[in-house]
């Protein structure tokens, strides 16, 4: 298992990316609405001024986890076809780490 966390600059590229992600069979992600320190600090001389940033500021960071190396090459392939190479200015952070032991992932529902 592997957590991938996504930072996501657009935030208006959301469902894009979901729906992209979707495709490759990851069902469910985490979002959390965030903000760098470099949106937030208004450079003032000798020092630095922190201010909470509006809404059209904010990016969003995803959270999943999927079961391979290879479902997160292919989100990864499939983050960048939708907003571009992630080395570019204003796109986002594409991370991810392994898992060695999850519990609570797959419930079983009764309806």
């Amino acid at each position: 298992m592997y957590i991938i966390m996504f930072v996501l600059n657009d935030s208006k590229k959301l469902d894009m990316i979901l729906d992209g992600w979707n495709k490759i069979g990851v069902r469910g992600a985490t979002i959390l609405e965030s903000i760098g320190a470099y949106r937030v600090r208004k450079r003032i001389p000798g020092r630095f001024a922190f201010t909470t940033a509006n809404a059209d500021e904010t990016s969003k960071t995803l959270i999943a986890m999927v079961e391979s190396e290879k479902v997160v090459q292919e989100c990864l392939a499939e983050t960048e076809s939708l907003i571009g190479d992630l080395s570019e200015p204003n796109t986002g952070i594409f991370t991810y780490w392994p898992v060695s032991d999850i519990k609570g992932l797959h419930k079983k529902y009764n309806n």
